[in-house]
């Protein structure tokens, strides 16, 4: 759960003002950096062992914490090698909307073309005003640009899955309640819902708010959390649909895999998007690949492997496979927080 915590903190913090990013990452000696492992058993898989079971999969996700490099940096080789293996897997982007796919599919267009240093530069930022993260960091757009140009030169069909930026303001600032019938004709729903997961989400956003409860923005969270879970979860079988329809690309290479570049977020448990795919498209394989952060303090395998015990769910490891990097940053943003809350205290006093 405090992996989720920390994820949330991230995205809270990118939903409102843009993600800060740490330029220094502090280093700390874990046995558990670099290995790869089975979410199930803790058994140590190899990253070759780990392709030969990622290729048999219908929808791979690739769980990220997105301010991480290493974590960018794993899943440019997982991509790379399934198009190493003669395949021509469709990526899928959480941190662009379904709206911005024609967007991303010109740019696929255009890598077909030489173009000189110059004029490369001129389409990366046009693509990424139009991508709406001009204002964005500058490191935190090169990680996903760097998937996108791996995309546009290896000529793979690239598309966003979530809600656009307006959409979750709306959502998060009104609640589905109070969105207009308009707002809400253009939402998907599952109608998936579940009394002891809605507990378990507001419990967490509690908790990135560092234990204090906001009321109805807890709840306005929670609307936004859902539906973006809902519409990524569409998007996810309608590019699932796309692969069905051609076995094989103009190069000769075979369709597939969906690969989805996500928070951890959304994946873990088997949760969030994940049981949304499977509620619309049961008969599709899934696979999660976990790139998982080291605790801040040393921890044992176990721990990372604690099965989500909720009722009406079967309690199942975080992920279906997990590979440790580095953390980007050892602080606990919720001590900052009360260094802060304490200070505005004392200012008041005096």
């Amino acid at each position: 759960m405090q992996r989720l915590i920390y994820f949330l903190i991230g995205s809270v913090l990118c939903l409102f003002c843009g993600c800060a990013t740490t330029s220094k990452i502090v280093m700390r000696d874990d046995p558990l950096i670099g290995t790869l492992v089975k979410g199930d058993t803790g058994e140590p898989v190899s990253f070759t062992g780990l392709m030969d079971m990622l290729i048999h999969s219908d929808i791979i996700y690739l769980s990220e914490k997105h301010d991480n490099p290493m974590h960018h940096a794993i899943q440019h080789r997982v991509i790379q090698a399934l198009i190493h293996q003669g395949r021509a897997p469709i990526l899928g982007f959480e941190f662009f909307s379904y709206q911005d796919t024609p967007l991303l599919l010109n740019l696929v267009d255009a890598g077909r073309k030489a173009h000189t240093p110059k004029m490369e530069k001129a389409v990366e930022q046009r693509i990424r005003k139009k991508l709406g993260w001009k204002n964005q960091s500058d490191t935190m757009w090169g990680y996903y640009w760097d998937l996108i140009r791996l995309a546009a030169d290896n000529d793979l069909p690239a598309a966003g899955l979530d809600l656009s930026a307006t959409q979750k303001l709306r959502i998060t600032r009104k609640g589905l309640d109070g969105l207009s019938p308009i707002e809400l004709q253009q939402l998907f729903s599952t109608r998936l819902s579940n009394t002891a997961y809605e507990s378990y989400m507001k419990s967490v956003f509690v908790s990135v708010h560092c234990g204090m409860d906001h009321g109805r923005m807890t709840d306005r969270l929670y609307d936004t959390w859902m539906a973006r879970n809902d519409r990524m979860a569409l998007s996810v079988v309608e590019l699932f649909n796309a692969v069905q329809t051609q076995d094989r690309d103009e190069a000769g290479r075979k369709t597939g895999p969906v690969v989805i570049i996500i928070g951890a977020g959304h994946t873990e448990y088997g949760l969030g998007v994940m049981d949304r795919v499977h509620h619309l498209k049961p008969n599709i394989s899934q696979t999660n690949l976990s790139i998982t952060e080291i605790e801040r303090k040393p921890a044992g395998i176990a721990q990372y492997l604690e099965p989500l015990s909720l009722e009406g769910f079967n309690p199942v490891p975080p992920a279906d496979y997990l590979w440790f990097t580095q953390r980007v940053s050892y602080e606990d943003p919720c001590e900052k927080f009360k260094t802060e809350l304490e200070k505005m205290k004392k200012r008041k006093r005096d």
